[in-house]
């Protein structure tokens, strides 16, 4: 199956990007990248490749390793962009995070979300982690609802995001705050109902490949979400089988 995974140029994530690449691929599907120009190769906030804050707070070493493999497949390298995408040829979409600030220009993209609207109506599996899930509560229907009203879901939770902020200010200024509000915060009032967000335990224990106890997903029919990328390879598995009922 063909799975397209949209991408900002520059300041994405590592693992929410290249743990599910690869856990997809080695389960048969293709993934398809997309840009907002399709006139180069994407690259992710080089800070967690390097450890962010004296080697702390960064991508561990596995979704390193799958990232660097990400760097030379083909499909990487030749991305498609964002306004010529011909959606309905996709049987997935997956829309990671990330928090630097050149991730500013994917859920502020109304050309991307045009094209995250149409998918949304094929009723097709969608996937969202971390920043991701702006995207889509920044997307409207012809209603003017959010595509998330009324939808459960979880994303990057308050506390999480209040305290990487509050722990790396004095080094790295706003790094940690992508937007003047929390994630959490515009995610809920999309929602219509605060209910129907799921913040998750209180953990910064991050799940790996091989135990997923301490990551958390939620899912809503078609509609898969995860908070940051200790839930990475859950959200990747997850997702992967809803792939596998969609074709069933």
């Amino acid at each position: 199956m063909r799975v397209l995974m949209p991408l900002p140029d520059h300041g994405f994530d590592v693992t929410e990007v290249a743990v599910p690449w690869d856990m997809l691929t080695r389960a048969g599907h293709d993934l398809v990248f997309a840009t907002e120009r399709g006139d180069g190769t994407p690259a992710a906030d080089p800070l967690l490749l390097r450890g962010v804050l004296m080697g702390r707070l960064g991508a561990r070493p596995e979704p390193i390793a799958c990232y660097r493999r990400l760097e030379r497949s083909e499909e990487f390298r030749r991305p498609l962009d964002w306004s010529a995408l011909p959606v309905t040829e996709f049987d997935g979409l997956i829309l990671p995070g990330g928090h630097a600030p050149e991730m500013r220009q994917y859920p502020g993209s109304a050309t991307l979300r045009e094209r995250v609207a149409e998918f949304w109506k094929l009723d097709r599996p969608v996937a969202a982690i971390c920043h991701g899930v702006l995207v889509l509560a920044r997307t409207r229907e012809a209603t003017g609802q959010s595509l998330l009203a009324g939808k459960r879901t979880t994303c990057l939770p308050k506390y999480m995001e209040r305290g990487a902020y509050y722990i790396t200010a004095w080094k790295l200024g706003t790094y940690y705050r992508t937007y003047p509000a929390y994630v959490q915060d515009e995610v809920t009032a999309a929602l219509g109902d605060s209910r129907l967000f799921a913040r998750g335990p209180l953990s910064l224990r991050r799940g790996t490949s091989g135990d997923h106890g301490d990551a958390f997903v939620v899912r809503d029919g078609n509609y898969l979400s995860a908070r940051w990328p200790g839930d990475a390879y859950l959200f990747a598995q997850q997702f992967t089988k809803m792939l596998g009922n969609a074709a069933g």
